[in-house]
């Protein structure tokens, strides 16, 4: 892909930051992992948690979106410069367009609100966390399909069904499915979610509960599929988890909400139904490490390996463009 003037000077003017805060000595590591004197840490695959108090005064939890990058569920050598800080910002954009319908965990992404970490710690966060309530996760990954793509394709051809739920004869790949379906799967804490079928997640998290997460979940993907529309972007299909607030039975948005990493994005004008489509999210990335994989040189297993330079570069640029195109 070409890579447009104007992202190249964005991409160069962040790595020149980086580069400048390495000869200052920064902790430029610190975008990988991190290390703040805050109670009970808990890493995930790229992102980072810790326990803090809310300016409120109640127990919260602070949400760090790292550089990391992970495939195949495990975690390559090095990050993406700013891919942290660029999903936080589409996150936050999104809980900002849905406060007021959708209850949701977002309290603050001010570092400032955070109490008793150094100058150094405030600069490292900055841009690239959320403060939020605490909830009981719901132990069901939320998926709603609205193209035909991915699993869900390969679901269709075997089966005319994707997880379970029958579509229209005839349909090709990246087809848009026009009543956006609900598809369950389970949260693992390690190794692949599994899917499993909307009466397995209700075994899962009760009926009740599961009902009015599968009906947040399509609300929310409908009104945020016809915005992207709007400005350029399809997507495809995305990834949303709930929670339960104490005390509470009503389900409550957490994590990130319709990024390129939680969802597919596609370019609306590059759009052909019958053909894989370009994307806005790690199609670089993914490309990268499958063509590892067709060479025998990873094996999907850690350690992960490291990206070059231009792989970098073309997945800093496309969820770059993605944010511009939901800002305009």
């Amino acid at each position: 892909m070409r890579i447009l003037p104007i992202y190249s000077k964005i991409l160069n003017k962040r790595l020149v930051a980086i580069n400048q805060q390495t000869e200052k000595g920064d902790n430029v590591e610190a975008l990988l992992k991190t290390d703040l004197p805050l109670p009970n840490k808990r890493t995930g695959k790229v992102r980072d948690l810790y326990d803090v108090t809310l300016p409120s005064g109640d127990s919260g939890l602070l949400i760090i979106a790292t550089d990391r990058v992970s495939v195949f569920d495990v975690v390559l050598e090095n990050g993406i410069p700013g891919k942290g800080a660029m999903l936080t910002k589409i996150s936050k954009f999104w809980f900002d367009y849905f406060t007021g319908r959708y209850k949701h965990h977002l309290v603050s992404t001010n570092p400032r609100d955070i109490a008793g970490l150094s100058e150094q710690d405030y600069a490292m966060l900055d841009g690239r966390i959320m403060i939020c309530r605490k909830s009981e996760v719901v132990p069901v990954e939320c998926i709603v399909r609205g193209y035909l793509t991915g699993s869900g394709y390969k679901d269709y051809l075997k089966t005319g069904e994707v997880c379970g739920i029958t579509l229209p004869k005839g349909m090709v790949n990246s087809d848009r499915i026009d009543e956006p379906v609900f598809t369950p799967s389970t949260k693992a804490e390690t190794g692949h979610d599994e899917n499993i079928s909307f009466d397995e997640s209700c075994r899962v998290a009760g009926t009740e509960l599961m009902e009015a997460i599968r009906d947040r979940s399509i609300a929310i993907y409908n009104e945020g599929r016809a915005y992207a529309g709007e400005r350029g972007i399809l997507i495809a299909d995305t990834k949303f988890e709930f929670g339960l607030e104490p005390g509470s039975n009503e389900p409550v948005l957490i994590d990130e909400v319709l990024t390129p990493d939680s969802s597919r994005f596609w370019p609306a004008d590059e759009w052909r139904p019958g053909e894989e489509q370009n994307s806005f999210d790690k199609q670089f990335v993914r490309n990268f490490t499958e063509g590892l994989v067709a060479q025998g040189l990873w094996n999907k297993e850690a350690p992960g390996p490291a990206l070059p330079s231009d792989v970098i570069e073309q997945t800093l640029v496309r969820y770059d463009q993605a944010y511009r195109k939901l800002m305009a």
